[in-house]
């Protein structure tokens, strides 16, 4: 089974399937697909994470295809330049893209194709065109007015406007590039044609990336972080990625009887917004680079500090001012995942940030580059500081769960932003404390909250009614209600599949984006 935000990268990754390839193979070819399908969302100029679970050894592995800031871009750099707070589209914000060496590593470790056949399909679609679906034509649009300016952005384009819904597309510059990742591995990408033209543009456009930089790129295998939550064991990347703010969120959330109350109702969605606030209070100061700072996560996870968080939560009442805890004692995407014929799950996550990232695209290859350094704090005292070599607070978070005899019980995700943890959080207690199937889940409407601090606005889906829109303003939120038309994309775009006992697959794909879910 395979869901995804693309009928055609869907279709790409059952193809594979069918031709005898797992999991991983499977989800590379949706990754690429996505690529040519949804450049609005996703590309070779962004990041990837993946969670993969091995049905053998009934284990999961976490990658990090997360690049890193430039070794020239220092906050001392950025104050001689005149910026105090670094613009969304600056040159600057562009990291290594991690995704090519994300991609060629997951299959070098748990593939069992070669590159050329599995992004044949994306090649294909590429070279030969695609319909644009219904969303992906709104953003596109939106997109290619808000990176206006944006060097060679001209090249995801029709005669310099934005595909319509339904239009074929065609981009020759991705396909080239595809193809040499197809011939030469992610050495192709990271030390040749691609590299230059990468280093050559973000010169032209004001930036601070090297060739050294791009050569020395590395993704990192990392030990997956999880809570158990009503007996399934949920797993997250661990930082410099925020799925650790989903687990936080669900240990408190695990001392409520959430089952007892309505799932729209003002109770529930109360608690569930005063467990995220407090979750995004701890990870937006602690999420970061590991390897440069220390995160404290098996405090952060720990029953007892969750005890102490849940303690804060007043049933009745928002909390006006929420701050950090202590736990050390005395986060635009394309998400999908896959899973194949023996049990084996990739869940799969592949971003640009904000929507075409920079917009800048490396002339003639028709990918463009991310803006993820966004995500970086400037304040040299934060755990997230700039610094050269280090990788930023990302947002993209994969999700898979597993039962208690180790049994795969099925990857899930939910795309968008900070609005990431909220869906893993709110589709996780939909399925485990309601029993909804994944379809079901996906559909039921969301909140989204602002991950800062404070009582920032809670979002509402169109769905949820005017009653418990008014009575959660009369427990302190700032509610905006009724959000709904393409505005409903704040809500993120989730896939999941779940595997039952026996075998069989149920999957769901969010009505949200443009895509679907298929088996083979």
């Amino acid at each position: 089974m395979v869901a995804s935000s693309q009928v055609p990268a869907t279709e790409a990754g059952v193809a594979i399937l069918r031709a005898g390839g797992n999991a991983a193979d499977a989800a590379i070819a949706v990754a690429a697909a996505l690529n040519v399908t949804e450049p609005t969302s996703t590309g070779l100029g962004g990041d990837c994470f993946a969670l993969y679970f091995d049905s053998e050894a009934r284990a999961v592995t976490a990658l990090n295809g997360s690049g890193r800031a430039p070794a020239r871009l220092t906050l001392e750099l950025l104050r001689a330049q005149g910026l105090r707070e670094l613009p969304p589209y600056h040159a600057h914000t562009v990291t290594v893209p991690g995704a090519c060496a994300g991609w060629c590593d997951l299959i070098e470790r748990h593939g069992s194709m070669p590159m050329s056949q599995i992004l044949a399909p994306a090649i294909g679609l590429a070279e030969g065109g695609f319909p644009v679906g219904e969303v992906t034509a709104h953003f596109w649009e939106r997109g290619l007015a808000r990176q206006a300016g944006a060097a060679n952005l001209g090249e995801l384009t029709i005669g310099g406007r934005a595909p319509r819904a339904g239009e074929t597309f065609r981009n020759p510059g991705l396909a080239r590039a595809l193809r040499t990742v197809a011939a030469g591995g992610k050495d192709a990408f990271y030390r040749g044609e691609i590299a230059a033209a990468i280093v050559r543009v973000l010169e032209e456009s004001g930036g601070a990336m090297s060739a050294s930089d791009l050569a020395s790129h590395r993704s990192t295998w990392d030990q997956p972080i999880s809570t158990t939550y009503r007996g399934v064991r949920v797993w997250e990347c661990p930082p410099n990625g925020q799925g650790l703010t989903a687990l936080i969120a669900l240990n408190i959330l695990e001392g409520f009887d959430l089952e007892a109350l309505d799932p729209l109702g003002p109770d529930r969605l109360h608690i569930l917004v005063e467990a995220m606030r407090l979750a995004f209070a701890d990870t937006r100061w602690y999420v970061a680079d590991p390897r440069v700072t220390h995160v404290p996560v098996a405090e952060l996870l720990s029953r007892e500090y969750a005890a102490r968080r849940r303690a804060l939560i007043d049933p009745k009442r928002a909390t006006a001012d929420v701050r950090r805890g202590s736990p050390v004692a005395g986060t635009d995407t394309v998400y999908f995942c896959v899973v194949d014929g023996r049990g084996n799950a990739c869940s799969f996550i592949n971003s640009n940030y904000m929507g075409f990232g920079t917009g800048i695209v490396p002339r003639g290859w028709g990918f463009t580059l991310q803006n993820r350094g966004h995500g970086f704090s400037l304040d040299p005292s934060h755990s997230n500081a700039l610094a050269p070599g280090k990788r930023p607070y990302h947002t993209i978070i994969p999700g898979m769960m597993t039962r208690e005899d180790g049994s795969l019980f099925g990857p899930f995700g939910v795309m968008g932003g900070f609005m990431q943890p909220q869906g893993h959080v709110q589709v996780v207690v939909d399925m485990l404390d309601d029993g909804l199937e994944p379809q079901a889940a996906l559909d039921r409407p969301r909140f989204c909250i602002e991950p800062q601090g404070g009582a920032g606005k809670v979002e509402l889906e169109e769905g949820i009614a005017p009653a418990t829109a008014h009575a959660l303003s009369a427990r302190g939120h700032e509610v905006v209600a009724g959000v709904k038309g393409y505005d409903r994309s704040l809500f993120g775009r989730g896939q999941i599949i779940r595997r039952e006992a026996g075998g069989s697959l149920i999957a769901g794909s969010d009505r949200r984006a443009d895509g679907r879910a298929a088996g083979t």
